[in-house]
């Protein structure tokens, strides 16, 4: 036991210190070794060192434990922050998706707005707060108002007056004048319509639709259908602007209508403003039976065709007016 103690301590103590390294690497939880008197006695620092040494990769291995748990954490904030901000980022699509099927559901009823079954009401809305439509769907309601066979048989049915009054001299007579009466008829129509319902609303931003009121004084109703064939909504934002939309496009119609038009009117100066002022009063007009028609349709037909907007918008009136009425006896009576 001597002899070997002596052996550990006379030998070199750079072998001794790798050993104890050695041991200690392959097997991290064996005790470290504990010094001897010879060991004291000769000075012999080794074991001293290797409990050094043994204490400082247990405190580097609790700052490496510690490392990964802040880690997680500023993780876990960071995953946390990015999580939030995307379903900041996913609501804005899916509000733009659920305004977009709005918008399509109520083109969809709008399609299948008619008058007497007949006559058809595309470009009317009976909600005061519609959503407002975008180039592409403005494109499409006009185009299937454009493609309606009311549209077609009233072409037809204007070029047989025509015919009959022997307006248009230069279109000639028999079926070629009545086919090109009927066309002309059919483009002032359809191509005023498509600049003032599609094209320039799409540039400038106007809702092309009429906004029926459908409540309130009737003087305020009679007024209302002339006042919005001047006055538009701006898209999105609802403000009120003059109509340029719709008067812009009916003197376009107007002045592309000079291209198939005989010469004796192509000559005629006011030929093109006429035209134009020709569609506007008869879109004024049509607006005027369009916001009493659903007031005939309920008394007549018995059917609602604004499925009980109408009688929300009066009930809301009353309710104000009666609200008005209480403030104003509350104020006498003080």
């Amino acid at each position: 036991m001597t002899s070997c103690l002596f052996a550990q301590g006379t030998g070199s103590a750079t072998p001794a210190h790798t050993s104890a390294q050695g041991s200690q690497a392959g097997l991290p939880d064996s005790p470290a070794p504990q010094p001897t008197n010879e060991d004291l006695s000769a000075g012999i620092p080794a074991p001293q060192i290797d409990l050094a040494l043994a204490a400082e990769p247990q405190s580097g291995q609790a700052q490496i434990t510690r490392q990964p748990a802040t880690g997680t954490a500023a993780n876990s904030g960071a995953a946390a922050q990015g999580s939030s901000s995307s379903q900041n980022s996913a609501q804005q699509p899916m509000a733009q998706v659920n305004e977009h099927q709005k918008a399509e559901e109520q083109i969809k009823e709008q399609e299948h707005q008619r008058m007497v079954g007949i006559v058809p009401a595309f470009n009317v809305t009976y909600h005061s707060d519609a959503v407002s439509l975008t180039p592409a769907e403005k494109f499409k309601l006009q185009f299937r108002a454009a493609t309606d066979p009311y549209v077609f048989g009233v072409a037809l049915l204007a070029a047989g007056i025509g015919e009959a009054k022997g307006s248009n001299r230069g279109f000639g007579w028999g079926p070629g004048g009545y086919a090109k009466r009927a066309a002309a008829a059919y483009g002032n129509s359809v191509i005023g319509h498509t600049f003032g319902n599609a094209i320039l609303p799409s540039i400038l931003h106007q809702d092309p639709r009429y906004f029926r009121l459908g409540h309130g004084a009737i003087g305020r109703r009679i007024l209302f259908p002339l006042e919005s064939t001047v006055i538009s909504k701006q898209d999105n934002t609802g403000k009120r602007e003059p109509n340029y939309s719709n008067i812009l496009g009916n003197l376009i119609g107007g002045e592309i209508s000079n291209l198939y038009y005989p010469d004796e009117n192509r000559s005629n100066a006011g030929h093109t403003v006429a035209t134009g002022l020709t569609v506007t009063l008869q879109g004024a007009l049509g607006s005027e039976i369009q916001e009493f028609w659903p007031d005939i349709s309920r008394v007549f037909f018995h059917k609602d065709p604004t499925h009980g907007l109408d009688a929300q918008a009066r009930a809301a009136d009353a309710a104000a007016k009666q609200k008005g009425q209480q403030g104003e006896n509350r104020k006498n009576q003080q």
